[in-house]
């Protein structure tokens, strides 16, 4: 997905992102955003985040999302970042974001994420059992 990462003077400086969705982790959108750097960044956002986040101010703290309409008039999705390291502004497009979006909807239905998860395997994990049937 094309992005335009805003510096702090306002500058727009392109930048492509990669979204995934995995059925495994339906409450998640794992985005690997190309910087230049030979691993990229990545960040976990909520789906439902991204989601509300086309149509009002969402999120609290280290993320947060809301519609904004760009220079050109285009619908657009601010998607702002905080970490220790600093923080920054991305532009994503709203359409593509909404295409995205629906998408991992056909894949888990909202609402209906609870029904991929399993946590037998979750509890087994976190206990640090291993899998003894075989």
């Amino acid at each position: 997905m094309p992005l335009r990462l805003i510096d702090g003077s306002g500058v727009a400086l392109k930048l492509t992102a990669e979204l995934r969705y995995d059925a495994t982790d339906p409450y998640a959108v794992d985005a690997m955003f190309q910087t230049g750097e030979p691993r990229g960044v990545r960040w976990v956002f909520a789906r439902e985040l991204l989601s509300e986040g086309i149509f009002r101010h969402s999120g609290e703290g280290d993320v947060q999302v809301w519609p904004f309409v760009d220079n050109h008039g285009r619908a657009t999705v601010l998607i702002e970042l905080r970490s220790p390291d600093g923080q920054a502004q991305l532009q994503a497009p709203a359409d593509r974001l909404s295409a995205f979006l629906q998408s991992t909807y056909a894949i888990v239905p909202r609402g209906a994420e609870s029904d991929h998860i399993d946590l037998d395997l979750m509890v087994s994990t976190l206990l640090g059992e291993s899998d003894t049937t075989a």
